[in-house]
């Protein structure tokens, strides 16, 4: 099994690269922008992740997409994260066949300094698999647990759950701006 160190928020797997660095998608780093941290498992035509980063954008929020736990790593060491949304499935490296690394990313993100507020992305689990993922996610802070989305639906969800993080953690606020 790849061994998985944390970094000062971040991840590195037997001092390999990863796979390359997370893609930034959205516009500039300006000041007072709500940073998106985006993982997904990435094996779905026309991903969800693909499709959330066009719908926020124009109100201020910038998508940093992650493909594995290293590159999740390297987010969180380059950029602050004010939300987070954790693929379960989320490899640790995008390249080549590894072992899951959302629930360690998970517990990344619970140590920081500042956790953000997280949301789940769970897979298709049986329904014993379904209780222990929920579990653990809730024991690791998780905000909210929801089924990956698949249908226009399921994306309104998510963002619905989405503004309820911003609401609670943030009080409507993007976080920074007084």
């Amino acid at each position: 099994m790849m061994s998985v160190r944390r970094h000062p928020g971040g991840f590195s797997s037997g001092g390999e690269s990863g796979g390359g660095a997370a893609r930034r998608v959205g516009g500039a780093s300006g000041h007072g922008r709500l940073n998106l941290l985006l993982t997904n498992a990435g094996w779905e035509p026309d991903p969800w992740v693909d499709r959330l980063p066009k719908m926020l954008e124009p109100m201020g929020v910038r998508s940093i997409h992650a493909r594995s736990g290293v590159e999740a790593g390297q987010v969180i060491e380059e950029h602050e994260v004010h939300i987070a949304v954790v693929d379960l499935g989320l490899p640790l490296d995008a390249e080549k066949p590894s072992p899951s690394a959302g629930p360690k990313l998970l517990e990344v993100l619970r140590r920081l300094e500042q956790p953000p507020p997280t949301v789940v992305i769970r897979n298709d689990p049986t329904a014993r698999q379904l209780q222990r993922e929920m579990a653990a996610a809730l024991r690791m802070g998780a905000f909210a647990v929801v089924d990956r989305p698949r249908a226009q639906r399921d994306l309104e969800l998510l963002l619905e759950v989405l503004r309820r993080c911003l609401t609670r953690h943030y009080g409507g606020r993007w976080p920074g701006l007084t």
